[in-house]
């Protein structure tokens, strides 16, 4: 399966949190690749300065602010580093990338989404952040990470990428709106069903039902993944082979359009959706944790925020899919490669992940940040993902260069104009299938 192995295979249950080190599991991840040509700790003289690319900078939302801490705390702990970071809007980081490389201006480190990674480590010149320290360093460094989650995202055993950012959707609900309608919060919709039914009676009483991101913005299909894999289907077969158009995922669309047809979803962006929903105007939302941060600070003092377990087709297993990002290097000096592990190495300690958890909602990939957590109102409201970990589906890429352009593909031409725009799932989805099959053949 070539350099695209590890995004289609890892498992997100994984980034939960201790469940892994109770079942015994060896904590310390086996390097099972050399590090040829490991650079030494830079000198505490020489100044240097990596540019960071990101799309979670510059946001004007806790994301934004959340990397920016990241970036602060970094800083104040390596003054001999400084960080240059790029906000690029999620759905244009590939284009950058390829742009800055092919003008011999690439940045030192790169978030890119896991629908991204696979052309990116295929097209671009991914430095394997594994080979960049001693094999002794890197073990120190990973072993309070679980090591299913960096074999799983290793090809050939080398880790070229690291796990930074890490999510799966989840249902926010308001619950206000919910007692208005009648519905008990204490019994949130367990089944698209019964999100429906709860969506209908929240649209009788004036407000707005429910919205499923499923047409993002960003071009991103791990929403998409998360509807068609939970009605028995899946975008890319066991082989490789696009199954965009199988009959499980022309019904999971048909489902999500009746959503809008029925007047249970209004026919809007997500951007516009999360609006509403963080004004009091939506009464669910179904999309990514990493929105929880943000949620809470709109919440606070308007409505109850609570959350639920992402929800199931009948008695089919609900299985949402994980989002999120790596960070890639792709410095090309030794120096700059030195640099940008050291930050690599902070945003992913302990103290980073804190931040990154606390200050931004993402999933902690590490148990002592998940324990010191444990306690606190947002690792409260991330409980209903944590205790769906066990069905989480794997990502799944297309094969090939051109592995985003089939994402924006699926997402413009079939999954948007099917959800919003009432077009027919089935004609539509085999239209953006054939279409994909070309650009990944």
């Amino acid at each position: 399966m070539g350099r695209i192995r590890g995004w289609r295979l890892m498992p997100a249950v994984v980034v939960a949190v201790g469940l892994l080190a109770a079942c015994g599991e060896d904590s310390t991840p086996t390097s099972t690749s050399p590090t040829p040509g490991a650079i030494p700790t830079l000198d505490s003289a020489t100044q240097v300065t990596i540019t960071f690319l990101s799309y979670n900078y510059g946001t004007p939302g806790l994301g934004g602010q959340g990397t920016q801490a990241l970036i602060d705390a970094f800083e104040k702990a390596h003054p001999n580093i400084t960080i240059k970071p790029q906000g690029v809007p999620v759905k244009d980081v590939l284009t950058k990338l390829r742009t800055d490389t092919a003008a011999g201006t690439p940045p030192d480190v790169a978030q890119i989404g896991w629908s991204k990674m696979a052309e990116a480590v295929e097209a671009l010149p991914v430095v394997p952040v594994q080979q960049i320290p001693p094999e002794a360093e890197w073990k120190e460094h990973t072993a309070g990470m679980s090591p299913r989650i960096l074999s799983a995202v290793a090809d050939d055993g080398l880790v070229k990428s690291m796990p930074y950012t890490m999510s799966i959707p989840i249902l926010y609900y308001n619950a206000d709106l919910f007692r208005a309608a009648g519905l008990d919060p204490a019994k949130p919709p367990a089944t698209i069903e019964e999100v429906r039914e709860y969506a209908l009676a929240i649209k009788a009483k004036g407000s707005e039902g429910v919205y499923y991101a499923i047409a993002d913005t960003s071009k991103s299909d791990f929403l998409t993944q998360s509807v068609v894999n939970s009605n028995g289907g899946s975008l890319v077969g066991g082989d490789g082979e696009v199954t965009v158009d199988s009959s499980a995922a022309v019904q999971a669309l048909t489902t999500m359009q009746d959503l809008t047809t029925s007047g249970a979803q209004p026919a809007v962006n997500s951007d516009s959706a999360v609006a509403a929903f963080n004004s009091g105007k939506l009464g669910m939302l179904v999309t990514s944790t990493a929105l929880m941060a943000g949620a809470q600070k709109a919440a606070d003092g308007k409505f109850e925020l609570r959350t639920a377990g992402f929800p199931a087709f009948g008695d089919k297993p609900a299985k949402p899919t994980y989002s999120g990002a790596g960070l890639a290097v792709l410095a090309r000096d030794d120096a700059h490669k030195r640099a940008a592990w050291e930050f690599i190495k902070f945003v992913t300690s302990e103290e980073g992940f804190e931040i990154i958890t606390s200050r931004i909602g993402y999933l902690p990939l590490r148990d002592s940040v998940a324990t010191k957590l444990a306690d606190t109102p947002i690792m409260k409201l991330l409980e209903p993902s944590i205790s769906q970990l066990d069905t989480v589906t794997p990502y799944t890429s297309f094969n090939g260069t051109k592995a985003n352009q089939a994402v924006v593909t699926l997402q413009d031409e079939a999954v948007e104009p099917i959800v919003l725009r009432g077009a027919d799932p089935g004609p539509t989805l085999a239209s953006a299938a054939d279409k994909i099959r070309r650009l990944t053949a």
